[in-house]
């Protein structure tokens, strides 16, 4: 492996020991364990866990921005697109109940250690939301885009979250189900939460 190469496995193994067991719980020994190198050759990437963190963040912020803008290329329909946010609940349900969201998850364990790197790892929720935001914008529901962007993120990470406690999958399709049809709701005007229109 060249540096870079073995850069980007340091990276990607602290991603998922970050999710699985917890930043705090998670040493240098178990990701240079998992990624199978010398203590020495790991600490010439890396000279700290919070400079792995940072790596970490920063490259979920890009593979974000990757999987949006892929969405985007996909389709030129706003609902379409949103409903592609709504099904990574399905697509990852395995991880989600076992560890809950990884966005969720992390900010959140940074936030009770009040740790330095909590604002980066919560502009991944701030990227969702402005671009939910444009995508019900572009429905045309005026001043609620934001509104309705937040929800769809509440929602969701109230699913992750009770997914896990429960270890229930069926829970994930359910919902996922039942917000698709308030997205339908959305679109067509109707539903619990009407749209207002300016």
């Amino acid at each position: 492996m060249n540096a870079m190469t073995t850069r980007d496995h340091i990276v990607a193994a602290a991603d998922q020991l970050f999710y699985r067991q917890g930043y705090e719980h998670t040493s240098f020994a178990d990701i240079a364990g998992a990624v199978q190198i010398s203590r020495g050759n790991f600490y010439y990437h890396f000279k700290t866990k919070d400079d792995i963190l940072e790596a970490v963040i920063g490259t979920r912020m890009a593979d974000t921005r990757q999987m949006l803008a892929a969405w985007e290329a996909e389709s030129e329909n706003p609902e379409d697109r949103i409903r592609s946010f709504i099904h990574i609940l399905i697509a990852n349900r395995a991880d989600i109940k076992r560890f809950g969201c990884p966005v969720g998850t992390l900010t959140s364990e940074l936030a009770k250690l009040n740790h330095a790197s909590q604002a980066g790892a919560a502009e991944l929720f701030t990227l969702f939301r402005t671009w939910l935001r444009q995508q019900f914008s572009t429905l045309g529901v005026g001043k609620q885009a934001d509104e309705f962007a937040m929800h769809i993120l509440a929602r969701s990470q109230g699913v992750a979250t009770l997914a896990s406690a429960f270890g229930d999958e069926k829970f994930i399709r359910h919902e996922v189900d039942l917000m698709c049809d308030w997205l339908t709701s959305v679109t067509e005007g109707t539903g619990p939460i009407k749209q207002k229109r300016n």
